[in-house]
């Protein structure tokens, strides 16, 4: 099967969590395929190091620094991408965090670095993306990257807060994609439990 990106060519997307591993593999593809790409995350140097390496390619990469656990950042970020090129046509919610400790005599505060960037952070900016598409009539796409600890819970040490974190994004697609029918959008929203490709997540129908 031959996958067309062609209907993506010129838009925007914004990639989260976007300075390396995962993030950064997706915005590589999204850049090659020929989409203005937003990339998102705190490390300023891992995201202009990005920028150098996507130099010359069908699209083009914008480096954003902000920090997903911070509404504001993300406001801001959203505010830029606005102001400089245009709607949002592809969010990518690729961002997250664990941090050791546990449930038992755990850290509050690794518990809410986890959950900010995982949950709320998530929600935020698929709460602007969504506002976004809908005030410019873009029928667009909201990407969930999960894993497999949002579908069962592995025995593995100081998974903490880690596992109901992915579990809610899991929740969060489904009851997204319910209000987006509920009020007859045609804004997509997709989830993986792992790394796919993303020219494979964005044709997905």
């Amino acid at each position: 099967m031959v996958i067309s990106m062609e209907r993506w060519v010129e838009k925007v997307a914004i990639v989260t969590g976007a300075s390396s591993g995962i993030g950064a593999a997706i915005v590589e593809q999204l850049v090659e395929a020929g989409l203005k790409v937003v990339g998102l995350a705190r490390r300023k140097e891992r995201l202009e190091e990005l920028s150098k390496h996507l130099e010359g390619k069908k699209g083009k990469f914008y480096a954003y620094s902000a920090d997903i656990s911070k509404e504001e950042d993300i406001l801001k970020a959203f505010q830029w991408v606005k102001d400089n090129l245009g709607p949002v046509h592809i969010l990518v919610n690729n961002a997250g965090v664990t941090r050791v400790t546990n449930l038992t005599d755990g850290n509050t505060e690794f518990w809410k670095e986890v959950l900010d960037t995982n949950v709320l952070g998530l929600c935020i900016a698929t709460r602007e993306a969504v506002k976004d598409m809908r005030a410019n009539n873009v029928d667009g796409h909201i990407i969930h990257i999960n894993s497999i600890a949002g579908h069962y819970v592995p025995a593995f040490p100081n998974t903490n807060v880690y596992a109901g974190s992915k579990y809610a994004v899991t929740a969060l697609t489904e009851t997204l994609r319910q209000e987006l029918n509920s009020i007859g959008s045609k804004i997509k929203i997709t989830v993986s439990r792992k790394f796919i490709p993303s020219v494979l997540i964005l044709n997905i129908n």
